[in-house]
């Protein structure tokens, strides 16, 4: 497709780098508003240009913006004042955006705005039910935390910006949580968290890269819209996970930690390790789109392969 100009928040993050990375590989050139200067100069040199005021893109026209900014939602507690800053971070950064647009003479054409499956909230054990992009949210702070994140960047459509979200699961890669989640494995203490049976979404890095160029090139005739699970076709358990961490890192399998435990230590927030949810990529698979890797076991063999 034809060289765009793009607009990337969320650039100096582990997602945020893959995707600039890719960008500038085929050729489209990049507009990063970042908070701290340096650190994007440092990062990317002259590859492409950094801004910290929207402002300064004021004369200059955007084809599309690619919103992947977020604090990362596993960590403190969830206090107040700590959901505060999730919500900035996000329909924040989103809702300024909106602003800019509005007063743009030559509006982008295309909004793709990160969201998580966090938006479906979670899913008892015993359902066996797949979660597809018509599934309904829940009045539980993760979902809500979406919901707004959604309905912020929705507000670029009044201004004639085709929006569309990608709901992500897991993004295994070599930044990320999957480093943290493989930790206790590599010491020989890695452990099943809660009673195993909670679903696990993840998606491999190189599938999320793919399927944002792959929305992308709809630019070439009608762009995309709506939400998009970005998740592989098989999640698994948390059993699972754990037996194939074992397996893959020649690990032993250590006292399962019982899910009253992790609630005492994180709060509300120990509800993204002992509940889950079994999202599928309905409209990706339906719209032709193939994921590359399709099971964690070949998701992780390869990133262990990377590492080495």
């Amino acid at each position: 497709m034809p060289s765009l100009h793009i607009l990337v928040t969320g650039g100096t993050g582990f997602l945020g780098q893959a995707l600039c990375r890719m960008l500038l590989a085929q050729g489209h050139s990049l507009t990063l508003w970042v908070r701290n200067l340096d650190k994007g100069r440092k990062m990317y040199g002259q590859a492409l240009h950094c801004i910290t005021r929207l402002a300064e893109l004021q004369d200059t026209p955007v084809d599309a913006i690619l919103n992947f900014s977020g604090e990362p939602v596993l960590g403190p507690r969830w206090s107040p004042a700590r959901q505060q800053v999730l919500h900035a971070s996000r329909s924040g950064v989103t809702q300024a955006l909106v602003e800019w647009v509005a007063q743009l003479a030559h509006k982008p054409r295309w909004l793709l705005s990160a969201s998580a499956i966090g938006f479906y909230g979670v899913q008892a054990v015993d359902d066996p039910g797949a979660l597809g992009e018509g599934a309904p949210p829940q009045p539980i702070f993760m979902s809500e935390l979406c919901q707004r994140w959604e309905h912020t960047a929705q507000g670029m459509a009044a201004h004639g910006v085709a929006v569309a979200t990608v709901r992500l699961g897991v993004v295994l890669g070599q930044q990320g949580a999957l480093p943290q989640m493989l930790q206790p494995f590599r010491f020989g203490v890695g452990t099943q968290m809660g009673a195993g049976d909670q679903v696990l979404s993840w998606v491999h890095l190189d599938d999320v890269l793919a399927a944002v160029a792959f929305l992308l090139a709809k630019l070439d005739s009608v762009p995309a819209t709506g939400a998009y699970n970005l998740t592989a076709p098989q999640p698994v358990t948390q059993r699972e996970f754990t037996r194939t961490a074992c397996k893959v890192l020649h690990r032993p399998l250590a006292v399962p930690v019982p899910a009253v435990v992790l609630k005492l230590l994180l709060g509300e927030q120990a509800t993204l390790l002992t509940d889950g949810q079994r999202v599928v990529p309905q409209r990706l698979l339906a719209e032709g789109f193939r994921f590359r890797f399709d099971t964690f076991e070949a998701a992780l063999r390869d990133l262990e392969l990377r590492r080495k």
